[in-house]
């Protein structure tokens, strides 16, 4: 299994079934870093979905602000799962964060991951201008933050209607 792995696409692309997926066939122990807050009924529904998904296999942590003490609890032995970066970023901007060191703490985390990582991201460029101010910094934000990983990832790949289309490096 690549390292390091990027999982880029829209919203209800399949990434995040792609990326279980991805790591389901490697065969060691999985560890899942779920970013959301359940804020909602339907975030609820979503992330009952995306649990149902997963079996016995997969370990969960919950980590919707600082995934550092989450990779560095993760051995050479496991792999990871975090998703999403999205979220992670939301979580962030609603606390009113400083959003370049929370980055910089996030990609030296994963450097120094001795687990092979997977991250799910949106990407969120595609669309048109956002008519507000907090909407264009979110994209603005969103934006740096996956080129960030883009950068960091052996591996990039973009799903859309379920369909994987490497972007960077080779799938195994």
């Amino acid at each position: 299994m690549t390292q390091s792995t990027l999982v880029l696409g829209g919203a209800a692309s399949g990434k995040s079934a792609w990326a279980e997926a991805f790591l389901e066939n490697d065969g060691r122990p999985m560890v899942y870093l779920a970013t959301g807050r359940i804020l909602d009924d339907e975030v609820a529904q979503k992330v009952a979905v995306h649990k149902k998904r997963r079996d016995a296999r997969w370990r969960t942590i919950e980590a919707p602000l600082d995934l550092a003490p989450a990779l560095a609890g993760v051995t050479g032995d496991e792999c990871v799962l975090i998703d999403c970066a999205t979220m992670w970023l939301s979580n962030h901007m609603m606390e009113g964060s400083d959003l370049v060191p929370a980055r910089e703490a996030l990609l030296t985390a994963l450097r120094g991951c001795a687990a092979p990582w997977v991250i799910v991201s949106n990407e969120v460029g595609h669309g048109i201008v956002p008519d507000n101010a907090l909407a264009r910094q979110f994209r603005e934000a969103q934006g740096r933050l996956n080129i960030a990983l883009a950068q960091e990832a052996a591996l990039v790949v973009q799903v859309t209607a379920g369909l994987p289309m490497v972007l960077k490096g080779h799938l195994p």
